[in-house]
């Protein structure tokens, strides 16, 4: 019986770069979108805010006779 010669040089590189590449996935998942998405995304938010600022009520304890 023998065992498979194993370059652990190769195995150990290719172990980082599965281990890199399993990060890249990660982070695009996390932080890519696109110009238009990130654009789309703030004029919506933009809108959404004076939505609500024009849905406003006035507090009457803030006037002052």
């Amino acid at each position: 019986m023998t065992a498979d010669i194993v370059n652990l040089n190769r195995f150990r590189k290719s172990k980082a770069r599965a281990a890199k590449d399993a990060a890249a996935a990660e982070n695009r998942t996390r932080f890519g979108r696109t110009r238009a998405e990130k654009q789309r995304d703030a004029i919506e938010a933009e809108r959404e805010t004076r939505r609500l600022d024009a849905h406003r009520r006035d507090d009457p304890s803030d006037q002052r006779d």
